[in-house]
């Protein structure tokens, strides 16, 4: 497992993420620690989660995942890199979400209460908030990184121009830069080559992915018609996002050029999929889920694994309309 710096800073995490986005509702928390020691077993030292984790269980269970991660962190936590995320909707009156100060530095202390910690080294807008100015949220952060309660802040799911536009203010009014982006990205979804990965090029800023397997579709373990039990296409409220994303026919005829690709290539469609995003220089560290432990031998063998030149052209020929949005061109 290599140890790459995260964009411009001196901040040093594993090639590989561990997301937790399902940790306390689809896996419950045995399930999830043992997944959490696989992964660091593998060399993985960064876990991202989020304080409306899990996702898909509504207000029932939003904290869940962060209370899972900081009883797996309790004695070790000076031996990983831990990101959150807020925005996101933690109750039902109006300034329990978005980006406004009031949000977010009531936010932060309730991650890390059930974080179990008194920093976290990535605090991160999970979305972009329009209906906050800019500067009212990038000096809310601020606080947050002077107080000591997060190292660095970064986004999540911003277009590139309201990402650069915030970095603009940020260098004016001297205040806490974004020093990362959390996009989605994979074979399925590479919109963000156009605009965004250019500006995190130019900026400095490191790439975190998430989705890079499409949710487990690239897997090919899929089949047409009724989305598969038990995983994220049908898991609460979610389950509609990712079948919109990726439950189409274009989509599943996509993967079956690809298997066939990872097949002729001897190798694991994960592995592949994984080795694609981290061939793109830009990317720093791709975001891994399983559901089970073993699941992520896969994942960490991408690691090691070198797309021959061929092949990864004929992947980028496979996946190019995938650049363009939803449309196919």
């Amino acid at each position: 497992m290599r140890i790459k710096s995260l964009g411009k800073t001196g901040l040093q995490v594993s090639e590989l993420c561990l997301g937790t986005m399902t940790f306390g509702l689809q896996i419950e928390e045995d399930l999830s620690r043992q997944i959490l020691d696989k992964a660091a077993a593998g060399g993985i030292n960064f876990i991202d989660t989020a304080d409306v984790y899990p996702l898909g269980g509504g207000f029932d269970t939003v904290g869940r995942t962060e209370e899972i991660v900081g009883r797996w962190l309790k004695g070790r936590r000076g031996s990983f890199i831990l990101a959150t995320k807020a925005c996101g909707a933690m109750g039902p009156n109006s300034w329990e979400q978005g980006a406004s100060r009031k949000h977010l530095l009531d936010a932060i202390d309730t991650s890390l209460q059930r974080l179990g910690t008194d920093y976290v080294d990535l605090y991160q807008l999970h979305s972009d908030d329009a209906s906050t100015p800019i500067d009212e949220t990038l000096e809310a952060l601020d606080v947050i990184v002077r107080s000591g309660r997060a190292r660095y802040v970064g986004v999540s799911n911003f277009l590139a121009y309201r990402l650069a536009r915030a970095l603009g203010r940020a260098d004016l009014r001297n205040t806490a830069r974004f020093v990362c982006v959390q996009p989605r990205y994979s074979l399925l979804f590479r919109e963000i080559e156009r605009e965004l990965l250019p500006l995190c090029a130019e900026e400095g800023l490191g790439v975190i992915p998430y989705n890079p397997l499409a949710g487990g579709f690239l897997t090919g373990k899929h089949r047409r018609g009724t989305p598969t039990e038990g995983t994220r296409f049908t898991l609460g409220t979610a389950g509609a996002r990712y079948q919109k994303r990726y439950w189409n026919d274009r989509a599943f005829d996509t993967v079956e050029g690809y298997v066939a690709l990872a097949a002729e290539a001897g190798v694991s469609p994960v592995t592949l999929a994984m080795a694609w995003v981290l061939a793109n220089p830009i990317i720093t560290a791709p975001i891994v889920g399983a559901s089970r432990p073993e699941q992520l031998d896969d994942s960490l063998a991408a690691t090691g694994y070198a797309i021959a030149p061929d092949l990864k052209k004929k992947l980028d020929e496979l996946t190019h309309e995938y650049r363009f949005g939803d449309a196919p061109r």
